[in-house]
């Protein structure tokens, strides 16, 4: 039988992304395509990438420019293809775009990386206000773009979480207001799981057993790496290297888009939520999730595979 393909059927598009700046991507044998919600461990799974490919503690230059975001609308998209055209290593392409706006190639290898909803609510809380949005604006207005600035938001937490768990930013979600919903993006890649190159990662198992996770995504890249090797690219790739090397590590350094590169990587815990979420907010949660998004299986959203498979 047949795995279905996906279809590049929808338009994401907001102050920060476009997914329509795929249309003149042109793909490459062994290419890896990062891909996850926001908040969920990309910047984690480029740099362990960037470590295989490299097989160095010490990248060769910023990751920010080893893999940039294609969606960003702030970088021209000639200049950012030319960046990814001009490379001569394995190439790692970071995307936030859901699975239906983005163009299937079978020569290139998808690793999606999941993480809790609820703390990718809490760290893109403390996203925000490291983000410079007004510079960030200005880049996209030096194009001649049209930059309609974010709507405001509750200061308060729990505010803004029951608008964030409440109302879509596109037509098609229930949720995820003002970005996109983590939930109907984890289900626009679940829904081919089946595909041979489409391959699933979490948080949560990154956090239990980082050099485990590494050694399992340098076997599905077919990256083969000394043994002596090991420890120093598991040391580099710890939330504590990533941190105190910030200038290096940190996305869209190149842009100038934080006020501080290090609070970038703010704290990088799991279950941030529990101390957080109103008792209120955590009951309203799990009505949105069993009424709209049974499709994909919760436990492994929320906790990874490890845990998950504990359970049973």
């Amino acid at each position: 039988m047949t795995t279905p393909k996906p279809q590049n059927s929808r338009h994401y598009q907001n102050l920060f992304m476009d997914s329509h700046r795929w249309r003149n991507f042109v793909v490459r044998e062994g290419d890896i395509i990062v891909c996850t919600p926001y908040k969920s461990g990309t910047t984690w799974v480029q740099m362990i990438c960037a470590l295989l490919i490299f097989k160095r503690p010490d990248l060769p230059k910023p990751l920010a420019e080893i893999s940039p975001w294609l969606d960003l609308r702030m970088t021209p998209i000639d200049e950012l293809l030319a960046g990814y055209a001009a490379q001569t290593h394995r190439r790692i392409i970071k995307t936030h775009t859901p699975l239906d706006g983005l163009p299937y190639f079978e020569q290139a290898t998808y690793l999606y990386c999941a993480r809790d909803p609820r703390d990718v609510f809490v760290s893109m809380w403390n996203h925000g206000k490291n983000q410079r949005i007004g510079h960030l604006i200005s880049l996209l207005e030096k194009q001649g773009e049209v930059a309609v600035p974010p709507p405001p938001l509750p200061e308060d937490f729990n505010e803004r979480f029951r608008l964030w768990i409440s109302t879509g930013a596109f037509p098609w979600e229930i949720d995820g207001f003002p970005f996109w919903s983590v939930f109907s993006h984890a289900k626009s890649f679940w829904a081919f799981r089946e595909l041979s190159n489409l391959h699933f990662l979490h948080y949560a198992d990154l956090k239990f057993d980082l050099e485990g996770q590494m050694r399992r995504i340098a076997k599905l890249l077919e990256i083969e790496i000394e043994e002596s090797l090991w420890p120093v690219l598991v040391n580099a790739a710890t939330f504590e290297s990533m941190k105190n090397n910030a200038d290096m590590t940190a996305p869209d350094t190149d842009l100038g888009a934080w006020r501080e590169n290090a609070a970038f990587f703010h704290q990088g815990k799991h279950e941030q939520w529990r101390t957080l979420l109103s008792e209120e907010n955590q009951q309203l949660y799990e009505s949105v999730k069993e009424q709209h998004h049974a499709v994909t299986p919760l436990d492994w959203l929320e906790c990874g595979f490890i845990a998950a498979a504990g359970k049973g």
